[in-house]
């Protein structure tokens, strides 16, 4: 088979070797004699890397591969779902945290990535929506969900993880005791109360934890819903270790379901805005829900 690949590649994330691994793959892809064509797009601002997805016309690419973090990956999914090309999307992470490449177990060696492109197992996935935005992977809120797109591009690129730590921790002691007065509701299950976080996940794995969300499967078309309830000073650490150990369910100040549609609002006086893949989304109130079987995914 002789793809035709769009190669849409975020150049600040990750370290400088992200561009050699992506040369090695194309050249895997030529000595096997499996690819027709290869056209890159690097981005330079917001958005070019959705704006890339969506100008893409029906059976133009037989796939299109995404490089970047969790946030080029978000623009890639939205130019996608915009676009209407059904073009089905490889995944290569290059960011920061990367949880969704994490939780698919996408290959990071160019011969094994390469040999996943031409295998091409495709397969049909859920993705969340709230008002006119597409998230692959979480949409969240409260304590600490800001960081993502705080931290500017440069610092993420030098210190990694280490920046996200570093702008936390400089909020940490005003946001510690500080819940957000929300009600989340779906058609079954019901929260009203201060909650330090909330988190709305297609899979298992979110900001670094594996099995935050045990239940999440991409395909079954719900959305997995955890909300932690506002803690005393003596409940994080040992929260902290259940969470690590994946044993947070059983938490009395834990509440997890999950949902094809949920309803988010606030009552409190400050702005609270959601996080959806590490990109700055709308602000409270809002409505999301699970759009089944809507992208077409590479899987390894």
């Amino acid at each position: 088979m002789d793809l035709k690949i769009k190669i849409i590649i975020n150049p600040s994330s990750g370290r400088q070797t992200i561009r050699q691994t992506v040369e090695d793959i194309v050249g895997y892809l030529v000595d096997a004699k499996s690819l027709y064509r290869a056209d890159y797009c690097f981005t330079h601002e917001q958005y070019d890397a959705q704006k890339y997805a969506a100008e893409m016309k029906k059976g133009e690419y037989d796939l299109v591969l995404a490089v970047g973090g969790d946030g080029t990956i978000n623009e890639v999914v939205n130019g996608l779902m915009q676009g209407g090309s059904e073009t089905p999307l490889a995944v290569l992470p290059a960011g920061t945290v990367n949880d969704f490449a994490n939780f698919l177990g996408v290959p990071t060696d160019p011969y094994s990535f390469s040999r996943m492109l031409t295998a091409r197992h495709i397969k049909k996935i859920d993705v969340g929506k709230v008002g006119n935005r597409f998230f692959l992977n979480v949409a969240a809120g409260g304590l600490l969900t800001d960081i993502a797109y705080k931290v500017p591009s440069d610092a993420k690129t030098t210190l990694g993880r280490m920046a996200y730590w570093l702008e936390g921790a400089k909020d940490l002691p005003a946001n510690l005791f500080k819940g957000i007065p929300v009600t989340i509701a779906s058609e079954d299950d019901y929260f009203d109360g201060a909650a330090f976080l909330f988190i709305i996940a297609n899979t298992t794995s979110v900001g670094g934890i594996r099995k935050l969300l045990p239940y999440a499967e991409l395909d079954d078309g719900l959305l997995d819903v955890l909300i932690i309830s506002k803690l005393e000073f003596g409940g994080i650490l040992p929260l902290l270790g259940k969470f690590l150990i994946g044993d947070h369910l059983s938490n009395e100040n834990i509440t997890y379901f999950q949902t094809r549609r949920i309803s988010l609002s606030t009552k409190g006086p400050e702005e609270i805005r959601l996080d959806l893949d590490g990109e700055e989304g709308e602000s409270l109130p809002s409505v999301i829900e699970c759009v089944p079987g809507a992208l077409s995914l590479i899987i390894p």
